[in-house]
Parts: structure tokens; C-alpha cells; sequence
């Protein structure tokens, strides 16, 4: 199994041959800002990505990616498996002043791939496409009752001393919960209802 996805280019940029890499990953670590971060699988996600010359140290890779992420329910943070199907597809373009391969647009208004390693590492440019098709939450379950806000007690194991104290009824997700409650939420306007304003 591959520590990271490479795909080696020195031929193709001698000449026009083609390059192809595949393999399996159980994670992906990337750069982002000055962060190193990691994407999770829930089992080995297959790759395979070929690339074609285009001329001029520019070249198209396409390919497939099938990961299964592992991301954080919304509400109780329990890991959820989100199995995706993606098909790559990206302008390449070499230039040697490049430290770290990064996606920038090209004059065409098409997404480009910049690189100044001939051994090309995909780890960053297959991250930020998953994290892209990815929905930006999930739910472990569609009536995920979360955590207690007041002690993280996983409220789908069973209620909690605190939660006794506040009906389930009487919760209002947009509204929050009764005044005088324990878990009740700060309301922004709360401290505008004792005000007096001046009657014209």
C-alpha cells in the first residue's frame, strides 16, 4: 500500500511519452497554510491516474479516486463513513521554481495543477478534490440527538441528569430551549427586553 500517492514524470517531460500510477491509500496527509493535516479512510481507497503530454511542460492528467472518509456526525461527533466516486480531471503545468505542487487557474479559466518535482506528489491535489465533493456535514443517524451541551454526555446512549430537566418537547432548535433552563441558549436580543425606549 502507498505511503503517498507519486506519479513519475521525467520521462514524459523529455518526451511525449505517457505516465501512469495506481495504488491503494489508507490516509492522505497534506499541507494546508502551514498546517500538515490528514484525511481519514475507512479502507483502502484505489487511485489511477494517467497523464498525457500536451506540450510546452504542459500535460492533462485524468483518472479515478474512490475514498471512503471517514468524517465527524454534526451533532454527536461519531465517526460516518462517506464513500465517493471521483473522477479526476486537471491541467499540469512544470515549473521548476515550484517547492510544492499547488492548484492555480490558467489563462483559459481552467483549474491547473503547478509542480517543480518531476516525481510528482498527488497528495494535496487528491485531498482538496475529496474535501470538495464532500458534503460540508454529516449526521451518524437522521435523529442524531447529539450531545448534552452541558456535560457531552452522547444523548443517543440515554438522557442525562441535565437533560431531565428541560422536556424534549420544549426544545426548539432554532429558538433554543425556555428561559430559566439549564441548557438554555444565549439569546441575542435577551438583553433588550427590559429596555425603555422613548415613546415618540
Amino acid at each position: 500500500m502507498n505511503d503517498q500517492p507519486r506519479i513519475h514524470l521525467g520521462s514524459l517531460l523529455r518526451s511525449s511519452d505517457d505516465a501512469h500510477a495506481a495504488g491503494e491509500l489508507d490516509h492522505l496527509d497534506y499541507w494546508q497554510g502551514n498546517q500538515r493535516q490528514t484525511l481519514r479512510f475507512a479502507r483502502p481507497a484505489k487511485f489511477r491516474v494517467d497523464v498525457n503530454s500536451l506540450g510546452n511542460d504542459e500535460m492533462y492528467l485524468q483518472g479515478t479516486f474512490t475514498p471512503t472518509l471517514i468524517m465527524e456526525c454534526a451533532r454527536c461527533l461519531r465517526d460516518v463513513e462517506v464513500p465517493l466516486q471521483l473522477k479526476l480531471g486537471t491541467l499540469l503545468k512544470y515549473d521548476p521554481s515550484v517547492d510544492i505542487p499547488y492548484l492555480d487557474e490558467a489563462e483559459s479559466g481552467e483549474e491547473i495543477l503547478m509542480f517543480g518535482d518531476p516525481d510528482l506528489d498527488l497528495s494535496g491535489y487528491l485531498a482538496e478534490t475529496s474535501l470538495l465533493a464532500a458534503p460540508l456535514s454529516v449526521l451518524h443517524a437522521p435523529d442524531c440527538k447529539g450531545l448534552c451541551q452541558v456535560c457531552g454526555h452522547d444523548l443517543n446512549e440515554g438522557p442525562c441528569e441535565h437533560m431531565a430537566q428541560v422536556p424534549v418537547e420544549e426544545i426548539d432548535d432554532e429558538l433554543g430551549i425556555p428561559e430559566g433552563k439549564v441548557h438554555a441558549k444565549q439569546n441575542p436580543f435577551a438583553a433588550l427586553k427590559d429596555l425603555d425606549v422613548p415613546e415618540e
